[in-house]
């Protein structure tokens, strides 16, 4: 007899999404962690959201999933990044009381009827018949279940560096799984090797303010959940930058960082090099710009963003010390490297379960990849598609055309990523249509079916979603004749003159309107909140932009098969990223749909090749 219906082994952000789905959705559940009270900790950057992933924690919101509702509650400032550009690219973050987020969603998932938490580490599966039958824990004893998520973080193997200091760990202050990784391997699973890596923490109060740059939240923040009202920001962050004695300071000491002695074997993320990689890769910059971030409204300890490394603790001091406002620094953590084993792509289908053992499924950085918002996606889905298996239910796959979850399923899953794998909004060809402001509208009906978005609060977002869409049809079916009276009055609310016929949709999309102030003087606005009201807006002015998107889509959907002749040199295309280059030249694509699946290989990258063919073939 099973000892429940299914096993999840790991308590971070993928375990507890995983967890907490599965148990909603009726299952049984076995959470498996190495210490029940680190549970959804935050050992790198104490932040939820950003650039791209953002738009995961609006997603994993909209179906049910506990992230956004967490960041909510526990967030000290709320920003919105990249605000410089169009809103379907803005990347909601929240800045978190690490201490309250982990005791959030320790205290909910642990609370769900339906759920145990079992301090223990898995040393081995228990399989038969080519499908995974429980676990067996360190001590020997078997848990019995029908289905298996493994959500082992950086533990799977996990070694620490700090210089020439080599220990093994998951984190700092923890050991790894030392026995799971060498059994997955012997039952046909290839592991590869990465690496991540985390800066020092310092003392708050060693800190000299009054020459760092000061980092306000915004002036209205947004939640990320729909289950939050609002949110306030109750905390500043700063900033600085390196001087160049820190170039100097890192040169000199290059050959003692395992990054580059070769102690580290494993392959770290490019796009968020250690300080010391910086140096090396971008010898130019002279200087770098460093995040100084609290860890908790009441902790001393401030997350130094930018200064990731695993250089010698002594060279870490000349570093900090040599900063403007960190020269008196106290450290409470010095920085340091991770190495850990992931499952290699293309053993994992688009369910999230092994393609070689049935009932076996994998999620967060085990899949290859970084961040908290990632994990907790992946670990939605795989508890999601765990508890639809075992009901014999169909499985929740949204397409990348459908959400950012999509995107990412399917790169970890179908393209051959070769470092840590990042969201980026440049990563989704769809992206124009896939803003964290339409995240509900695009996923939350999956949430309802499933049962985890109640039949309330589905209602409640089907009326906004209704009311705004009646606005849109008035503002486009208004409409405005250059009459005298007209004329006179659009030029008081819209500062224009109207020389022909047009409508308020019209107006509202032109860029030399204050489209805000205009709105709202207009009756078709009346009963919509402020943030409805910018919803509206933005999608009137995106039209545009979107009509061209999906010409441009069909283009690329038309070029998919038009060959890749050998000789063309992907290093004299103009606009492609080293990591495209690389990827073209070791693998030299025979097609454009083989270039699609290229790891770094993005919609824009794939564009400009197309292009280049196209002047070289003369289709297009």
């Amino acid at each position: 007899m099973a000892d429940a219906d299914l096993v999840v082994v790991g308590g971070g952000h993928a375990g507890c999404e995983a967890a907490a789905a599965a148990a909603r959705l009726g299952v049984s559940v076995i959470l498996v962690t190495l210490h029940q009270s680190t549970m959804a900790q935050m050992p790198c950057n104490p932040a939820i959201g950003g650039i791209g992933k953002g738009h995961l924690v609006a997603e994993v919101d909209a179906l049910g999933g506990l992230q956004g509702w967490a960041a909510d509650r526990a967030g000290i400032q709320f920003r919105v990044l990249n605000r410089s550009r169009g809103p379907a690219v803005w990347g909601p973050r929240a800045q978190c009381d690490k201490v309250v987020y982990s005791r959030l969603l320790r205290r909910v998932v642990g609370g769900l009827r339906g759920v145990t938490v079992v301090e223990a580490e898995v040393g081995d599966l228990v399989v038969d018949g080519g499908r995974v039958r429980g676990v067996i824990l360190g001590g020997g004893r078997l848990l019995r279940a029908d289905a298996v998520i493994l959500t082992t973080g950086t533990f799977l193997g996990g070694v620490l560096h700090t210089g020439a200091l080599r220990r093994p760990g998951g984190r700092l202050g923890e050991q790894p799984s030392s026995t799971l990784g060498s059994a997955l391997a012997a039952r046909g699973i290839e592991l590869r090797r990465y690496k991540t890596g985390t800066p020092p923490r310092l003392s708050r109060q060693s800190l000299d303010l009054e020459k760092l740059e000061i980092q306000e939240g915004d002036a209205d923040p947004r939640p990320f959940s729909w289950r939050s009202r609002g949110v306030e920001n109750r905390s500043v962050c700063w900033l600085t930058r390196t001087p160049r004695k820190v170039q100097k300071i890192i040169a000199g000491n290059i050959h003692r960082s395992p990054l580059f002695s070769g102690t580290i074997e494993g392959v770290g993320p490019r796009y968020c090099p250690s300080i010391e990689d910086k140096v090396v890769r971008f010898p130019h910059h002279e200087r770098h710009t460093v995040f100084l971030e609290p860890e908790g409204l009441d902790s001393d300890s401030i997350y130094v963003n930018g200064l990731s490394t695993s250089l010698p603790t002594d060279v870490q001091d000349d570093v900090i010390h040599s900063i403007p406002g960190l020269e008196s620094a106290a450290v409470l953590q010095y920085g340091y490297a991770v190495e850990y084993d992931v499952v290699a792509p293309g053993q994992v289908a688009a369910n999230l379960e092994s393609r070689a053992l049935h009932g076996l499924f994998f999620a967060g950085q085990l899949l290859g990849t970084s961040g908290y918002e990632e994990a907790a996606g992946l670990g939605l889905l795989a508890g999601v598609n765990a508890a639809q298996g075992l009901r014999g239910a169909r499985p929740l796959a949204p397409a990348r055309e459908e959400a950012y979850l999509g995107v990412l399923v399917d790169d970890v899953t179908g393209r051959d990523h070769r470092e840590p794998y990042r969201m980026f909004t440049s990563r989704a060809e769809h992206r124009l249509v896939l803003g964290v402001d339409s995240a509900r509208e695009r996923l939350m009906e999956h949430g309802h079916r499933l049962g985890l978005v109640s039949e309330r609060a589905f209602h409640v977002e089907r009326e906004r979603w209704r009311r705004r869409e009646t606005a849109r049809a008035a503002l486009e079916e208004t409409r405005l004749n250059p009459d005298a009276a007209t004329r006179s009055a659009v030029r008081r609310a819209a500062a224009i003159d109207l020389t022909t016929p047009s409508s308020w949709a019209q107006i509202l999309r032109r860029q030399d309107v204050d489209a805000e102030a205009v709105a709202a003087g207009l009756g078709a606005f009346d009963g919509l909140s402020a943030e409805d009201r910018r919803i509206v807006i933005g999608r009137l002015r995106y039209d545009g932009y979107l009509a061209r998107h999906e010409r441009e889509r069909q283009r690329l959907h038309r070029l998919r098969h038009i060959p890749i002749p050998g000789d063309l040199d992907p290093g004299g295309v103009p606009g492609l990223s080293r990591e495209v280059v690389e990827a073209m030249a070791r693998d030299q694509p025979r097609t454009l749909a083989d270039a699609e699946r290229l790891p770094g290989m993005t919609p824009a990258a794939l564009a400009i090749i197309a292009g280049a063919l196209s002047r070289r073939g003369g289709f297009g």
